[in-house]
């Protein structure tokens, strides 16, 4: 999945609630994904995120410090 979600709510939404919501639907793609069927010679599903202000200053980071970085750029 290629997303960009922008942190800052336009219009009425709580910045809170944007927040909540982005990171709601990244777990909800991990764990959609992990309950596809392994590729052959797979032992585990691995994701490449990139997490960053901009998508020229996103750094890589693993799955498990994803909504950390997240939490962190808010």
């Amino acid at each position: 999945m290629r997303k960009t979600y922008p942190l800052q709510a336009q219009g009425k939404k709580h910045p809170d609630r944007v927040l909540d919501a982005v990171k709601h639907d990244i777990r909800r793609y991990f764990r959609r994904e992990r309950e596809r069927p392994l590729p052959a010679g797979a032992d585990f599903w691995d994701f490449d995120c990139r997490v960053g202000a901009s998508a020229d200053s996103a750094e890589t980071v693993r799955v498990s410090e994803v909504i950390a970085a997240v939490d962190a750029l808010a």
